[in-house]
């Protein structure tokens, strides 16, 4: 099943965000190679992320985007974890 997590940047976003990027794009590619990661990347608004996964519940999804690492350290002041249905492109077997 899919999950969109939105991430919403605190005050210090922008400041904490280089400092925590390596991790937090560690931890994405180990979902890439399993292939989990539908998409990620932030809002070119600087408001914070979107990251698109699969997982088997919606308590994984949120387990995953509170351990985040922009989570723990206070780049995201707030997270979001929503059910998604995608519908166009066709959804493939492997998604």
């Amino acid at each position: 099943m899919k999950f969109v997590i939105i991430g919403r940047d605190g005050p210090d976003g922008a400041t904490r965000r280089p400092l925590h990027r390596p991790a937090h794009l560690k931890r994405l590619e180990v979902l890439a190679k399993e292939g989990r990661l539908i998409l990620a990347g932030p809002f070119t608004d600087q408001s914070g992320s979107l990251v698109v996964i699969e997982a088997d519940s919606l308590a994984e999804a949120e387990a995953f985007a509170q351990e985040d690492p922009y989570t723990v350290h206070g780049v995201f002041q707030q997270t979001e974890v929503h059910p998604f249905k995608q519908v166009l492109p066709e959804d493939t077997p492997n998604r």
